[in-house]
């Protein structure tokens, strides 16, 4: 799920502004896929994944002394089960590392895991027109803000000039209501901003400080919200860095895991790239469950007036923290899962 900060100023049009921010959105996802296609598909035996490769194959080849002495010692002892059942772990290694020209066998399914994990994923935030429903809970939370950053400037105006500020900066923040229309329709949470921001801009008298922060908040309170924004923005491309980071790695884990010990590296490779991708679906579900109860609770009600800086703080820091912890859980339950299947296995051939 990706979003946008409107980063407004008097001199900037509402229209570009949304127009700009939905292209680098696009832009941020679009990078990201050629990331991932760069790394392990372009030109593997050029790039940094080539490299690990190579540096896996190195380790794979060091490693299978280990494994043969200790191949060697069990056939000598007669646990004939055993060495039967450890000689998989040679062909997986090599069948993994084959770099048949376009990619590692290793890379593709890497590529592979990864879309499908990103499949899901669309799925939660397309569902029942998720996306939309996180859209507007987000942007009615900046809402307030984006039209305080236009008006605040005529604050410190009198007569004349302030009156003349007004009539631009609510020319401007029109066309912004009429954005909001256009993607969610004649919601109540737009009439009831527009009236509030009516009251003033065609308000009579000087407008106090009280007042005027009442209906609009401070630009403290502004600047707290575009963090807020900021710091999921953060998380969710740290979670695709760090799942590509993790990719990257898969070849040192592959060639490590013929070393005789029971915890594979390979094990914990793919428990860990699996638990990013929990970490993401479930940062998705929760803002989008989270966005639900707005969109259907206090958006539908003329008569709230709610401080949504509860939301901001849940998506920028405690959505985060949850989904990190809920990852860790099913990381490990995954881990468990893995070596239970493996001894099961070896149990039987």
């Amino acid at each position: 799920m990706q979003f946008y900060i409107l980063q407004i100023s008097a001199s900037t049009g509402i229209d570009d502004i949304i127009g700009n921010g939905a292209t680098t959105a696009r832009s941020i996802a679009e990078s990201w896929d050629k990331q991932w296609l760069d790394l392990l598909q372009n030109n593997p035996n050029e790039n940094i994944y080539g490299a690990l490769t190579n540096l896996g194959i190195f380790f794979a080849v060091g490693t299978l002394l280990f494994f043969l002495l200790q191949w060697l010692k069990d056939v000598l002892e007669s646990e004939f089960s055993r060495p039967i059942s450890s000689m998989i772990w040679p062909f997986v290694v090599v069948i993994l590392l084959n770099n048949s020209g376009n990619g590692s066998i290793l890379s593709n399914l890497t590529l592979g895991v990864r879309n499908f994990i990103n499949s899901v994923n669309q799925q939660v935030v397309t569902t029942a027109d998720a996306n939309s429903v996180y859209q507007q809970a987000l942007n009615m939370s900046v809402a307030e803000e984006v039209a305080g950053a236009l008006l605040r400037p005529c604050q410190s105006l009198q007569g004349e000039q302030q009156s003349q500020c007004f009539a631009k900066a609510t020319e401007k923040i029109n066309n912004l209501w009429q954005e909001y229309k256009n993607l969610y329709g004649n919601k109540t949470w737009i009439e009831r901003l527009e009236n509030k921001v009516n009251q003033i801009a065609y308000g009579t008298g000087n407008v106090s400080e009280t007042s005027f922060n009442a209906l609009l908040g401070s630009t403290v309170q502004t600047s707290i919200k575009n963090f807020l924004v900021s710091l999921q923005y953060a998380f969710q491309n740290l979670m695709e860095a760090t799942m590509l980071l993790i990719a990257a790695l898969g070849p040192l884990a592959v060639g490590g895991s013929l070393l005789p010990v029971a915890g594979k590296p390979i094990f914990a490779w793919l428990t860990g790239f699996i638990a990013v991708g929990i970490a993401k679906i479930s940062f998705n579900i929760t803002a989008v469950l989270t966005a639900a109860v707005i969109v259907n609770g206090p958006a539908q009600d003329a008569n709230a007036d709610p401080d949504l800086m509860w939301f901001m703080i849940f998506l920028g820091i405690l959505a985060p923290i949850l989904s990190l912890l809920v990852a860790a859980a099913g990381g490990f339950a995954v881990f468990n899962a893995i070596s239970n299947a493996t001894s099961w296995v070896k149990q039987r051939i």
